[in-house]
């Protein structure tokens, strides 16, 4: 009798132990590493906040489709001047336009065509609320935008007064699905992301122990730069010194002598394209003559240009592989310079991808905001979106945890790889 009992609780443990290797490793919340996980190497968590979708309860999806509409609106919410982030802005209105076009010329939403209703985010605080207001009397039935940290912040919180479904494309604040408003959807990689890849690969495949930071003074520098230091900190590589610009500031003496002071092995610089490349050549110009590394805005034609000789051999991250060996990324990237007659670039790619997505959520869910909103935020429709930025993977807070990019410069020009994260995320 003994004998059966114990070869009964061998034969479960053994069931158990191959049950449990058999099930996937559920990914951490912001698609952390393992060893970058706050207070991960004292104890688990006992409930993660973020795991649950946000429930929407509220009533609304009973209202009835409208007959008599001649045109669908759909908003569009961002930087086009008065800011310094109105090529980014242009670029983001572009991918919208072009992706509106196509949709019509394919018959718009039974038979009716789409209109896009464009506002411009200009950067005064509170503006942003403003314009939501706006888009909900012009009656749109859902929205894209914006690129400016607070501005969206504000928009976001606007958004779940109005309750009008709104898709974030070009801010990568990894606060913002943070807020559990559930009326928005991001579909780009986050910072959060972008200093894990740096991290990584500064640490680890670089071998560099010692990096100071210079960040611009705003928000993008101030929350990107922080899921750096943090994640430094936690694999034991605190950063050596964090200082900071503003935007639209030429000369960086000041800085850069702190910098030479620490004497560190590496750089890390976040902020916009002109001041960036301005710290590099001022940079080499004093003597600092160590790896430089930096945030995706570098990732921009005004950077090299600037920059010139100096760029060689920087590396940063970035959100999409332009050149990827995507049919969707070519055919785009073809209708998007015969449109327009330029290069698309990270945020009119995401764009085209995130007004896409909505177009579907409308043709999904028919003429009414909670339904368009139930469509987007489901995790099943758009799970894996295969778009022109490649595949997106929502996780439970809305946010897209896809593949973050490494860009290093050689020749003038950024040459795309994998992040060493893709490599830890694939052997979970």
């Amino acid at each position: 009798m003994k004998k059966v009992i114990r070869s009964f609780f061998i034969f479960l443990l053994l069931s158990i132990s191959a049950f449990s290797f058999g099930q996937e490793k559920k990914h951490n919340y912001g698609n952390t590493p393992d060893d970058m996980v706050p207070y991960g190497r004292f104890q688990e968590a006992y409930i993660n906040f973020f795991d649950t979708p946000q429930p929407f309860t509220g009533a609304g999806r009973e209202k009835p489709e409208p007959t008599d509409l001649k045109e669908v609106r759909i908003g569009f919410l961002g930087p086009l001047d008065s800011t310094a982030l109105v090529p980014q802005g242009k670029m983001m209105l572009k991918g919208c336009e072009l992706a509106i076009e196509q949709a019509n010329k394919e018959g718009g939403y039974k038979g009716i065509p789409f209109k896009l209703m464009v506002h411009n985010d200009f950067g005064l605080w509170g503006a942003a609320a403003n314009k939501v207001v706006e888009m909900y009397d012009e009656h749109v039935w859902a929205f894209l935008g914006s690129i400016d940290d607070i501005n969206t912040h504000v928009a976001l919180r606007a958004t779940l007064k109005m309750e009008i479904p709104m898709v974030n494309s070009g801010d990568p604040d990894p606060t913002l699905c943070e807020t559990r408003i559930p009326w928005m959807i991001h579909v780009i990689s986050d910072d959060r992301q972008s200093c894990y890849a740096l991290a990584e690969y500064i640490y680890k495949v670089k071998k560099l122990k010692r990096v100071a930071v210079m960040r611009v003074d705003s928000r993008y520098g101030r929350v990107g730069v922080k899921e750096f230091r943090e994640a430094a900190r936690r694999i034991d590589h605190p950063i050596v010194l964090e200082i900071r610009f503003l935007d639209g500031d030429t000369v960086f003496t000041k800085q850069i002598q702190r910098i030479k002071d620490v004497n560190p092995d590496a750089v890390l610089l976040w902020g916009n394209a002109e001041e960036t490349a301005l710290i590099v050549n001022q940079l080499r110009a004093a003597g600092v003559d160590v790896p430089i590394f930096g945030s995706d805005r570098m990732v921009n034609p005004t950077f090299l240009k600037i920059a010139g000789k100096n760029a060689e051999g920087i590396v940063t991250t970035c959100q999409y592989d332009p050149s990827a060996d995507n049919p969707k990324l070519e055919k785009f990237k073809k209708e998007f310079y015969d449109r327009f007659g330029e290069e698309p670039d990270v945020f009119a790619a995401h764009a085209y991808d995130g007004m896409n997505i909505i177009i579907a959520a409308i043709r999904k869910a028919g003429l009414n905001r909670y339904k368009i909103r139930d469509v987007l935020t489901d995790l099943k429709t758009f799970q894996g979106y295969e778009g022109v930025t490649g595949k997106i993977i929502f996780d439970d807070a809305w946010n897209d945890i896809g593949s973050i990019y490494m860009a290093k410069i050689h020749d003038g020009n950024f040459i795309f790889f994998p992040s060493p994260l893709d490599t830890l995320t694939s052997n979970k």
